[in-house]
């Protein structure tokens, strides 16, 4: 088995402002793994937040090519996967390109190769940054005329109770999402997440900064809205500590280290009464596409890294009318555009 690599940059449709950062473009890595005719691909993108530059990935990469060759066929390497040591993105990106794979050889889309249902449709959260309130309201408006019924709203300055008032008013059916990137204090969350109930708000992510689920728990007590845990859920170990404290965890394949790593802290997650919320980063279509794979696990999908970007390499989940769809074809299903 052959594992090749490219990297390029995506460039970002608008600048997009969360409470820790400002981005207006990524750099992407796409995973090629070839055995026996066919190739899987995977894409990686380089993150601050994550300590991961294209450098790392490519030497990440250059590290895997000798130990890629002595496997067989593709299913001895996704039963071996554990055994590659790397950042969970870049592990993410060669079990993408695995699945992808072995979905080729079976003839099935990934999802069914897992067993996982996706339901149909598929409605993705859009993401309004850290903007103004007019913006915000502009953007609302703009997304519910696009077809996109969730919304996800980041929060973590000022405006925070206006702009969503502002969005809510622009979209008085949709589900709102919020996510301040852990940019309040634990007495801000219990404050503002007070103050913005009446806007029916359907989940908010990570309120406050991680490493303290002592203090995740007390702000989840102090709200009827159900509270889930992102940057404080990384892995399989973190579900024992937001157990009984949380509504749910935020699964990225990024974080996790791909699908087989995210079917695992889903199932786990059921049993511990933990719902999930797939999300993602910025990304072109190949790097969103594995995650709508899993929909069907998920009770919040918050998958539009795609729709950030303003030339996709990519195509084939749809999405820029608020609802993902799968092609019934093997594999991810997944094409490069028409240049």
């Amino acid at each position: 088995m052959k594992l090749s690599w490219h990297s390029y940059q995506l460039v970002l449709r608008e600048p997009l402002r969360i409470s820790r950062s400002v981005m207006a473009h990524r750099e992407a890595v796409r995973l090629t793994v070839t055995h026996d005719g066919r190739t899987g691909h995977g894409e990686v993108v380089t993150s601050r937040y994550y300590g991961l530059d294209r450098a790392a990935i490519e030497r990440t990469c250059a590290g895997w090519t000798g130990q890629l060759a002595r496997y067989p066929d593709p299913t001895a390497l996704r039963d071996e996967l554990s055994l590659f040591d790397g950042p969970p993105g870049v592990l993410s990106a060669l079990d993408t390109a695995v699945h992808d794979l072995l979905g080729q050889a079976s003839g099935l889309p990934v999802h069914r190769e897992l067993g996982v249902p996706v339901p149909t449709p598929v409605a993705t959260a859009y993401t309004i940054g850290l903007v103004p309130v007019a913006a915000a309201a502009a953007a609302a408006r703009r997304l519910v005329a696009a077809g996109f019924v969730v919304l996800k709203v980041k929060a973590g300055d000022d405006a925070d109770v206006a702009r969503v008032a502002a969005v809510r008013a622009e979209a008085p059916s949709a589900r709102l999402l919020l996510d301040p990137n852990g940019g309040w204090s634990a007495e801000q969350a219990v404050r503002l997440l007070d103050g913005l109930t009446p806007y029916r708000i359907d989940a908010v992510e990570q309120p406050i900064p991680p490493g303290r689920p002592d203090l995740l728990a007390r702000v989840a007590a102090s709200t009827a809205i159900p509270v889930v845990a992102d940057e404080d859920a990384e892995c399989l170990a973190d579900l024992d500590r937001l157990t009984g404290t949380v509504a749910g965890v935020n699964v990225k394949l990024a974080k996790c280290g791909g699908i087989a790593a995210a079917t695992r802290i889903a199932d786990a997650a059921r049993e511990r009464g933990l719902d999930i919320m797939l999300g993602c980063l910025a990304a072109s279509t190949l790097g969103v596409a594995p995650a709508v794979h899993l929909a069907g696990l998920a009770r919040w999908v918050d998958l539009d890294g795609h729709l950030l970007i303003a030339d996709d390499p990519w195509t084939g989940i749809g999405g820029h009318d608020g609802v993902l769809r799968l092609a019934d074809t093997p594999g991810l299903g997944v094409t490069e555009a028409a240049r």
